[in-house]
């Protein structure tokens, strides 16, 4: 019985870990979609680049790189972020998220005159 614990033990505590970090990772991907959301929302109403970083980074998960490109008139927001525990393993989350531009409210182009 002793020979049989000393075998099972350690898989069962390899098996644990692995599910916890596999929920941490699961975790982590979350955070970046909800994060790559928000931002894509905050770039489409044209918020300066800063507010859409500060907002998105706000959101992800710790240590997540941002990114934001102008694609004439869709913007495209990317996380990338490493799940915690076990840094060392060349594992990362990337989401992206890509949202229309909004027209801006109130605004005529020059020469239209209103109702």
């Amino acid at each position: 019985m002793t020979a049989e614990a000393a075998v099972a033990l350690p898989v069962l505590v390899a098996f644990t870990m692995a599910l916890v970090w596999g929920l941490l990772a699961v975790a982590a991907r979350i955070q970046c979609v909800d994060a790559a959301r928000t931002g894509a929302r905050a770039a489409a109403r044209q918020d300066p680049a800063e507010s859409v970083v500060a907002v998105t980074r706000a959101a992800a998960p710790d240590g997540a790189n941002v990114t934001v490109a102008d694609e004439g008139d869709q913007v495209r927001v990317t996380v990338v972020a490493k799940p915690p525990l076990l840094p060392g393993l060349p594992f990362e989350v990337r989401e992206e998220a890509v949202a229309a531009t909004e027209d801006t409210v109130g605004t005529r182009p020059a020469g239209e005159e209103g109702p």
